[in-house]
C-alpha cells in the first residue's frame, strides 16, 4: 500500500510539473527524476537532479536521492556455492540491509540544443547503519561514503524519457577508493 501511494504521488507530481511547463510555452527540461542501479545510492536509488538556474539544462546543479542496499550477501553466496548445500542456512542472516541518502553537486557540459550531455560531480552518501561496505577492514566501518560522478547523459531538450550511464568511483567508509559504474533511467521535465 505504501509503495503504491508513493508511486501515485510521484506520478501526480511529474504530471503537474509537466502541465505547468507546457502552459508556460517552450519547455526546457532542467530537472531529472530517475532510478539508478549501483553508483552513489549503493545498490539502487531514486534521485532528483536539477540546475541551480531555473529554465537551464547545463551548468551547476545538484542531486539528492534515497537508496537501498545490503551487505554480507557475497560471503554467504560463496559459502553456499562452494561449501554449504543446505539452502535453509543460506537464508539465515544472509544480508544486512540499510538505506542511503546520496547528495552531491555536479556540472553538466554540452550543447544546449542537443540531448547528449556529460556530467561531472561529487558528493557524499549517508548510510542508515554502520557498514563495512567497500572496505576490507570491518573494524573501520562507518556510515558515510563519498563519491564522484562521470556520467554520459541523454536528456531530451524539451523533456521526456532520459538515460544516463557512467563511472562513479566510491570512497569507502574506511577511505579506500572503489571503482564502480552506474546506470539510470528516468524522466526529464
Amino acid at each position: 500500500m505504501n509503495k503504491s501511494f508513493l508511486l501515485l504521488v510521484i506520478v501526480s507530481l511529474l504530471m503537474t510539473v509537466n502541465q505547468s511547463l507546457t502552459a508556460q510555452g517552450e519547455i526546457v527540461a532542467g530537472k531529472l527524476f530517475y532510478g539508478e542501479l549501483c553508483g552513489p545510492g549503493v545498490v539502487m536509488s531514486v534521485n532528483l537532479d536539477g540546475r541551480f538556474k531555473s529554465n537551464e539544462r547545463l551548468g551547476f546543479g545538484y542531486r539528492i536521492g534515497v537508496g537501498y542496499g545490503f551487505e554480507g550477501f557475497e560471503d554467504k553466496l560463496v559459502k553456499l556455492l562452494f561449501t554449504e548445500r543446505d539452502i535453509t542456512n543460506f537464508h539465515k542472516g544472509v544480508v544486512r540491509t540499510f538505506y542511503s541518502v546520496p547528495a552531491g553537486l555536479n556540472y553538466v557540459f554540452g550543447n544546449p540544443k542537443k540531448a547528449f550531455t556529460f556530467e561531472v560531480g561529487a558528493g557524499v552518501t549517508l548510510l542508515s547503519r554502520k557498514t563495512s561496505l567497500y572496505n576490507w577492514e570491518v573494524e573501520k566501518a562507518g556510515n558515510i561514503t563519498g563519491f564522484f560522478n562521470f556520467m554520459y547523459r541523454v536528456m531530451p531538450v524539451n523533456g521526456g524519457m532520459s538515460f544516463r550511464i557512467g563511472f562513479t568511483p566510491i570512497i569507502g567508509t574506511a577511505g579506500d577508493l572503489f571503482p564502480m559504474g552506474s546506470i539510470g533511467w528516468g524522466y526529464a521535465f
